[in-house]
């Protein structure tokens, strides 16, 4: 079993409260799930305004399927049309219990 992750950092120019700020990042992790079929939640910053850091989680059988999921999910986020997308980390590990 192979296990990856992506912890994502975005910019969300437009947001002036938390309000603006969770729209913005419920659609994302509701695209991000349904169109890559991975676990994603907001993982830190919550409560800064304009800032959001989120993570994503992909299980299966072959590293280079799982790294290919991660960075698919990076690319959605880098033409994201409202989050400026600011880097991430994908980490991929291999015989996980």
């Amino acid at each position: 079993m192979v296990v990856g992750t992506l912890s994502a950092r975005l910019l969300v120019r437009d947001s002036r409260t938390l309000k603006d700020k969770r729209q913005v990042v419920r659609s994302i992790l509701d695209r991000m799930r349904g169109r890559f079929n991975v676990a994603a939640a907001e993982v830190d910053t919550h409560d800064d305004v304009k800032l959001v850091t989120l993570g994503f989680a992909a299980v299966g059988f072959e590293t280079a399927a799982v790294q290919s999921v991660l960075h698919n999910i990076a690319h959605a986020l880098r033409t994201h049309p409202v989050a400026e997308y600011l880097g991430g980390d994908v980490v991929v590990g291999t015989d996980v219990v």
